[in-house]
């Protein structure tokens, strides 16, 4: 395997603040679900799709646009939206604009699952990570959650 070039290992920093990110990455999103399925029978992802149509103009988004914002393929945002359907919080509909695409719209039965919902959710994310930290630091998760997050930047 020569010509391969030897990683640039993490120092001991690096490798502390890897080791927190990820830990939480995988803590966070099991303790969403929990509380969401204890108290909604929701799992978090179902709670973030139903949150998007809920701040969405007329509670409505094209499918792919939704896959999108809950960061979701459109196969599996589709089955979500099959299992929400059947609990008619969401119904599908032809795109009138454009009949190549699906949209999703919440229903007002839909409306009154997010309502009633937020609450407990609202106090597990304070719980979890908000009441945990200052305001510097939650401005400070916020810059490096950007930072992070942009897509745009490449690599460095």
């Amino acid at each position: 395997m020569s010509g391969e070039q030897e990683p640039e290992w993490l120092d001991d920093e690096e490798m502390d603040a890897w080791i927190q990110v990820a830990t939480a990455l995988a803590r966070l999103p099991h303790a969403l679900d929990a509380q969401l399925l204890r108290d909604a029978q929701l799992t978090h992802f179902e709670y973030e799709v139903l949150a998007a149509l809920s701040e969405a103009p007329d509670h409505t988004l094209r499918m792919s646009e939704l896959a999108e914002m809950s960061y979701g393929s459109l196969s599996r945002l589709s089955h979500v939206v099959s299992r929400l359907e059947k609990r008619e919080w969401v119904r599908r509909y032809q795109c009138p604009e454009d009949g190549r695409f699906t949209n999703a719209v919440l229903t007002a039965a839909g409306w009154e699952k997010v309502v009633a919902t937020a609450p407990g959710y609202i106090a597990n994310v304070r719980r979890l990570v908000v009441d945990r930290l200052t305001r510097t630091q939650l401005r400070q998760v916020s810059a490096i959650g950007r930072r992070i997050n942009d897509t745009e930047s490449g690599s460095r």
